[in-house]
């Protein structure tokens, strides 16, 4: 199975602005995807640790609002390691809702 990625891009530095921004211009967009596919990988640039939250919460409740859908979500920049995370996540029927983070 190939993993559907839908990248994250653009979104202010601020956590509470991200956030706002994030569920104002990319929700939507997200829940278009979703309509399209059984599983799909978010992918957000690594940011500070304040904005952990909204995106684990984001995540988490796409997930529960797709199901039997899945929605996970990857934080990194390493593009090998981001497609090597999104088709495990593809291949493992379990996980969802998560938020993962990659490096190289």
């Amino acid at each position: 199975m190939r993993p559907a990625v839908l990248r994250i891009e653009g979104l202010p530095e601020g956590a509470l602005d991200a956030a706002a921004e994030f569920h104002a211009e990319w929700l939507e967009k997200v829940r278009a995807a979703m309509a399209d596919v059984d599983v799909l990988a978010l992918v957000f640039q690594p940011a500070p640790y304040d904005h952990r939250g909204w995106r684990l919460s984001a995540v988490q409740d796409l997930a529960r609002e797709a199901a039997p859908k899945r929605a996970n979500a990857i934080i990194g920049s390493d593009e090998a390691s981001i497609v090597r995370a999104a088709e495990w996540l593809a291949q493992a029927p379990g996980i969802t809702g998560q938020l993962l983070a990659v490096d190289e």
